[in-house]
């Protein structure tokens, strides 16, 4: 059987997991596949503590979250009276975050994050597993979307999963790669430890605050 043949191994942040057809993280069909089978080690089921910190301590603006999964965080904003709008690229992923979010689930949107114009301009970009969700090739995409869409002062925070990864999903970064793509268009504000990490990132993310240079 050729390699282009044969069926997908399992990924490396779970050596259990499923065999799935979809190999391309970069296809929303990837990931379809992986939310249709139940099979999302990368959800923490609820809101991290280093998010609810940084929202206790920053004025309410607007926000985007891209990749946002089951968008456990845009309910808690949006039940917290921040603005958020909510995308995935993934139609499984938006029908789940869609059932979670109730009443508010027109915040949720199918949706490419590098064609995405949000319907405000966002104050803060919360990044949860979204770049380590994008294999290498596409990181000076994503920080050059950032950047457009992040006026001066507006914010990039999140979880960043540091270090290099053989394979991925997760693809680890480097954090001296990490600095040199952000570092053009953002200054570094905040550098904190994150507790209570789940299995796949444990040990490997930290909570960086990155604001938009004039």
């Amino acid at each position: 059987m050729s390699d282009s043949k044969k069926p997908s191994v399992p990924e490396n942040f779970d050596p259990n997991a499923p065999i799935f057809s979809a190999r391309d993280p970069n296809a929303a069909a990837f990931w379809d596949e992986r939310f249709q089978a139940g099979h999302k080690p990368w959800d923490q089921a609820g809101v991290p503590d280093a998010f609810r910190a940084f929202a206790a301590r920053h004025d309410k603006r607007p926000v985007l979250i891209p990749g946002c999964g089951s968008a456990y965080e845009a309910l808690w904003l949006a039940q917290a009276g921040w603005p958020v709008r909510a995308i995935d690229f993934a139609e499984r992923a938006v029908a789940e975050a869609k059932a979670q979010l109730g009443a508010h689930a027109d915040l949720v949107e199918q949706a490419d994050f590098f064609a995405y114009e949000p319907p405000f301009a966002p104050g803060w970009i919360y990044e949860r597993a979204f770049l380590c969700a994008l294999p290498a090739s596409r990181r000076r995409d994503y920080a050059e979307r950032m950047a457009a869409l992040l006026a001066p002062q507006a914010l990039l925070a999140g979880f960043f999963f540091l270090g290099a990864t053989p394979k991925g999903p997760p693809f680890g970064i480097e954090r001296d790669e990490l600095d040199a793509l952000l570092a053009p268009h953002f200054e570094l504000i905040e550098d904190e430890p994150v507790t209570g990490s789940i299995p796949v990132f444990a040990g490997r993310e930290r909570w960086l605050t990155w604001r938009r240079r004039s």
